[in-house]
């Protein structure tokens, strides 16, 4: 069994063994959470592996080659464990989990077995179902350029390198009214043009729903007030008073890169390819036909 110290494998080889499983969660806002199988708590890296928290979990399957390696953990629902409410926000969406065999005699005797992030989430009944998914999960992703007009970057991410925070471009601010967790408004927000936050982000700083965020579908003045709605609502029990961070929106064009943030440089889109009518295109006797550039 590879990875193994070799305390850990005389203890497994010995055939008298004091075995137990413990899981670590590490959600994206940093919080950890430990459980354990075993009666009594443990403590190792750091971390407490709670007993009392009501969470199994099944076996592992794991393969060689890139097949995803995965398994499912249950649980019970509870303000000392997992939160339904948490849940509910989004904050466990792609934790990362870390499953260990521990000799709880000797928790320095471990041996780390499996490690991947959560997937589906369901629960029912005051408890909750999580699919752990193993690494070789990120390689279902699609990877490499796509070719199309508009620019593919995520406006801050590495490929844009637009600073978010350069002033003019972002702005934070108390919620004055909000309903549904998706139309904030506010009374005397200028200093902006409309539809400037338009395809933007909306980030809660503080209150119940701090870390969470939601896309900016439309930013408008409508009867005296700054509207902003989102796509669909914070989860999370944001309300008047939080305060929120708004970021510039970016449509993805060429003339906005250059226009509205001064990026050209970075822009990452293939604004001269061919319309899908181009190759519909016949000699023509009026205007230039030269077979330059279409722009």
């Amino acid at each position: 069994m590879a990875g193994m110290s070799e305390a850990f494998r005389a203890h497994v080889e010995s055939g008298l063994t004091t075995l137990c499983r413990c899981w670590a969660i590490t959600r994206a806002d940093g919080v950890e959470y430990g459980f354990t199988d075993h009666d009594c708590a443990l403590s190792f890296e750091g971390m407490t592996f709670k007993a009392d928290t009501g969470l199994t979990a099944m076996a592992v399957e794991q393969a060689t080659g890139l097949s995803i390696d995965n398994s499912e953990a249950m649980g019970v629902l509870s303000d000392a464990a997992v939160r339904d409410e948490d849940i509910e926000a989004g904050r466990f969406d792609g934790a990362e989990v870390r499953a260990w065999l521990v000799n709880w005699a000797k928790p320095d005797q471990r041996w780390l077995q499996f490690r991947g992030s959560i997937g589906e989430l369901r629960r029912a009944g005051g408890a909750f179902h999580a699919e752990i998914r193993g690494l070789t999960d990120a390689l279902n992703r699609p990877l490499g350029r796509i070719y199309q007009k508009p620019c593919t970057a995520v406006l801050g991410d590495a490929q844009c390198e637009f600073k978010t925070s350069t002033p003019g471009y972002s702005t934070e601010v108390p919620i004055a009214y909000v309903d549904d967790a998706r139309v904030f408004r506010w009374p005397d927000m200028t200093g902006f043009e409309p539809g400037w936050f338009q395809r933007g982000r909306l980030t809660v700083v503080s209150g119940s729903a701090k870390d969470l965020w939601g896309s900016i579908k439309r930013d408008a003045f409508d009867g005296g007030f700054r509207v902003i709605e989102l796509w669909e609502p914070v989860r999370g029990g944001v309300q008047a008073g939080d305060r929120v961070q708004l970021v510039a929106g970016c449509d993805k064009r060429m003339g906005t890169c250059r226009l509205k943030f001064n990026n050209l440089v970075n822009f990452q889109g293939f604004p001269d390819l061919p319309n899908e009518d181009w190759v519909m295109v016949v000699p023509k006797k009026t205007g230039a036909n030269t077979g330059g550039s279409r722009r």
